[in-house]
């Protein structure tokens, strides 16, 4: 089989495999908060006096990670629906 010619997606195929790829990162970060989240909850369970400290952390790490999200959703959406 010629190699381009399994390079060579459709307009279409190649639309959704961007917004494939943006999905899965999405999907990545909501594996990454769960464990984070996880490993925040373990912490507290063994230091309860540092509490604050943690959850502060964890809010502004989740934070950064949900904006991750929100571009990549943002990226999916213009991939199929705006660009042509």
């Amino acid at each position: 089989m010629n190699t381009l010619a399994l390079l060579a997606l459709s307009d279409t195929g190649a639309k959704a495999l961007a917004a494939a790829i943006a999905i899965l990162v999405a999907a990545a970060v909501a594996i990454g908060m769960g464990i984070a989240i996880s490993k925040a909850l373990e912490g507290i369970a063994r230091q309860p006096e540092a509490e604050k400290k943690i959850s502060k952390n964890l809010i502004l790490g989740l934070v950064f990670l949900e904006t991750c999200v929100i571009y990549a959703l943002v990226v999916a959406i213009l991939v199929i629906f705006v660009l042509a």
